[in-house]
């Protein structure tokens, strides 16, 4: 189980790298769009080092959800990037399959969790 939590937490590192390196090209009208994505990143990485010294089982769960929530977020935000054509289909798909992975492994987490 612990190699799961730090995948969670190398997956969201590497999707914050990914966000610094991609949305370099903002247009100034949207750029509060892109402070929320890279904040709620930035949430994301605070969340699972949260969840990972956590020794309360029902606590870990609730910081775990959030995590999953704060997922969903980025990806409406990154979707509405796409629709404005701020962000290609390439980098779009991208940004998808980290927050993927980000996904699978916390609700993998959060499945082990509940079977204790």
């Amino acid at each position: 189980m612990k190699q799961e939590k730090f995948k969670v937490i190398n997956f969201i590192r590497e999707l914050i790298l990914y966000i610094d390196s991609n949305l370099d090209n903002f247009p100034k009208k949207d750029i509060e769009l892109k402070n929320r994505i890279r904040n709620n990143s930035y949430n994301l990485l605070e969340l699972a080092y949260k969840a990972n010294v956590k020794t309360n089982q029902e606590e870990k769960r609730n910081l775990l959800e959030e995590i999953v929530a704060k997922v969903k977020i980025i990806d409406f935000l990154l979707n509405l990037c796409y629709e404005k054509q701020i962000i290609n289909s390439k980098k779009y798909v991208k940004f998808g399959e980290k927050m993927d992975d980000i996904l699978k492994y916390t609700l993998g987490w959060i499945k082990s969790i509940n079977e204790k």
